[in-house]
């Protein structure tokens, strides 16, 4: 044993002992960042029941308040008061001003789903009694009177007259409004500002003077008859501007390096547009029929001016009246007879799912990308080479050699 292992080692001073304790390690206090935690779960549900309880006193006690619209609206300004003073107690300024806002915010977004889910449970609630007959979807209203049954009468000819006019609409509204979408994007200049500007002005046109337009230029000036072609021109002049303008948007959002790119290896600009810009922006594209589509099926007052209205099927767009979904529901809706009314509201059901089918039809060709088809064909080509296998296989058959 050595004499360095026996010497006794001298105490730690005093200024020691404060550095050791103040560079040791101290448990920190975990952070939650993400999700919800349960003080701010009972902050929000005891401003909940003390902004219904203090309403309820100020409804029977202080202030008379009638009706549930009333009550909901000071039950919530006493809410977001209650709320906020409650926050205020542990967390600073900022932090109160981000859950207030937070609460706004999502108030909202929360009304406006009730507002829409309460729209499409009434309107499939009135509408019930008619669309279970499946002489409704059969037969028109030639016959019909206002006191017959829901057993008696339907709404095809409006079906087949929104398709007529709808497809008349997207085979000029497509290929005119990408071709003026890729001249504002491909072409910048003085002249594409000028048809930009020309473009969102149009986006708030009303539909009656739209309707107004066709009917004073193809019906009186050229002389051609109240129908669904007309119809379709005017409804095309309310979707054109939707549909330049959501294009226009997805154009620019192409990288400009991939264009670059493919300028670079030599293709033409015509090339480039159809070779890299239209297959990329190809959902986007999509979005912008279905904004277009959804906005043109709508429309009444253009329809009744330029196809006018009848209760019988006419499949012919270029000769006589047209009827339209939207407008059999508003002149249904007007009848005093409770069946009228039935189909009116049954009719609006077939036009929400008829929107429902070209929203999903869209979107399913939408989503057709250059992977999805590579894997596609992939697995088409996996899937023959197992036959082929299976094939060869089988007793008896055998691939047939060339003779020698």
């Amino acid at each position: 044993m050595t004499q360095t292992a026996l010497r006794p080692t001298a105490p730690a001073s005093a200024t020691e002992v404060v550095d050791a304790a103040a560079v040791a390690p101290v448990a920190e206090k975990r952070r939650q960042t993400s999700g919800v935690r349960i003080g701010d779960l009972l902050t929000l549900v005891g401003a909940l029941i003390g902004s219904l309880a203090l309403t309820s006193f100020l409804a029977t006690q202080l202030v008379p308040i009638h009706g549930f619209l009333a009550f909901f609206v000071v039950a919530y300004a006493v809410f977001v008061g209650i709320y906020s003073l409650l926050v205020w107690l542990d967390e600073p300024g900022p932090v109160v001003l981000d859950r207030v806002v937070a609460i706004l915010v999502q108030s909202g977004a929360f009304l406006l789903v009730i507002a829409l889910a309460s729209v499409l449970i009434y309107t499939v609630i009135k509408g019930a009694s008619a669309v279970w007959h499946p002489n409704f979807y059969t037969q028109d209203l030639t016959v019909t009177g206002s006191k017959d049954p829901l057993t008696t009468g339907g709404v095809m000819h409006a079906i087949v007259g929104t398709l007529t006019q709808i497809s008349i609409a997207l085979l000029v509204t497509i290929p005119l409004g990408v071709t003026t979408a890729l001249f504002l994007s491909e072409v910048p200049g003085p002249f594409s500002r000028f048809v930009r500007t020309i473009v969102e002005a149009m986006t708030a046109l009303p539909s009656i003077v739209a309707g107004l337009f066709i009917l004073a230029t193809l019906i009186l000036m050229l002389g051609f008859d109240k129908s669904g072609l007309a119809a379709g021109l005017a409804i095309t002049v309310m979707m054109l501007p939707i549909m330049i303008r959501a294009a226009d948007v997805v154009f620019r959002l192409v990288p400009g390096t991939l264009k670059e790119a493919s300028l670079g290896l030599g293709a033409s600009q015509f090339k480039t547009v159809m070779n890299v810009v239209l297959p990329t922006s190809r959902s986007g594209l999509m979005t912008a029929i279905i904004l277009a589509t959804a906005r043109g099926i709508g429309e009444t007052s253009p329809v009744l001016l330029t196809a006018g209205y009848t209760a019988s099927l006419n499949k012919n767009p270029f000769s006589g009246p047209m009827v339209s979904l939207p407008l059999v529901v508003f002149q249904l809706v007007k009848s005093p007879e409770p069946t009228m009314v039935a189909r009116g509201f049954g009719t609006a059901v077939v036009l929400m799912v008829l929107v429902l089918i070209l929203f999903v039809l869209a979107r399913v060709v939408g989503a057709q990308d250059v992977a999805k088809k590579a894997a596609r064909k992939k697995r088409r080509a996996a899937l023959r080479a197992r036959l082929s296998s299976l094939h060869l296989s089988i007793p008896g058959r055998h691939r047939s050699t060339p003779d020698a």
